[in-house]
């Protein structure tokens, strides 16, 4: 028996449709230096304003490294709404660091509400290696969850971490280690969460570095 005849309007539309799947496969994949024009142009500094001058003069960047001088609090924000994304980055802290990266955040006002850890989450980041985890250490979702645990290396040292958000699941890397793996929609304390908004870099007084920031766009 004869296979069946695909005409050509047919075979045109199948074409169509593979390339168009590779093209979203593709874009899906590719990771995107968010530093690439070695400057911090697609970056606004968040401040309440009469400190937002100086947290402005606390970031820069050299070669590929951001450099974060400390001193008083504020965040460097990438100036884009998202959703679902994979964020990969690398931070070295100072001794006694405390920083840490905002997840599905509001513009940062300097009111207690707009922190990303009341607006959105706040990934801590704490020079505390090898201290046992609690919602205020080193991966915590900040005082809502502790971490699973402590991989985090001494000041110095560079940590290399990986957060990735789709709808209402977290799953969040650090040297290798899964610190957390949380579906809000099952907490009660975070539920109500946003899940799309801004990802942020701290400065909340000490200095930090950071570099190969990638941000990879997820379809929903």
């Amino acid at each position: 028996m004869p296979g069946r005849r695909i005409t050509l309007r047919q075979g045109l539309l199948w074409i169509f449709a593979v390339a168009l799947a590779a093209r979203v496969g593709a874009a899906e994949d590719m990771a995107v230096d968010l530093f690439a024009s070695g400057t911090l142009d697609g970056w606004v500094v968040d401040a309440a304003p009469p400190a937002r001058a100086k947290q402005t003069a606390a970031w820069s960047i050299n070669d590929g490294l951001v450099h974060c001088a400390g001193g008083g609090y504020g965040f460097l924000r990438y100036d884009k709404l998202l959703a679902d994304f994979v964020l990969s980055l690398e931070y070295r802290m100072s001794r006694g660091c405390n920083s840490g990266i905002g997840i599905r955040g509001v513009v940062f006002t300097g009111s207690l509400k707009t922190r990303p850890s009341f607006a959105g989450y706040e990934l801590q980041i704490l020079d505390d290696a090898g201290r046992k985890p609690d919602d205020h250490s080193s991966m915590a979702l900040y005082r809502y969850l502790a971490a699973k645990e402590n991989p985090t290396r001494p000041a110095g040292e560079w940590n290399q971490l990986e957060v990735t958000c789709r709808g209402p699941h977290m799953r969040i890397t650090l040297n290798g280690k899964v610190v957390q793996d949380v579906d809000q929609s099952t907490d009660p304390q975070i539920k109500d969460k946003p899940t799309q908004g801004y990802i942020s870099l701290q400065n909340h007084g000490k200095p930090i570095d950071f570099r190969n920031v990638t941000l990879r766009q997820l379809d929903p």
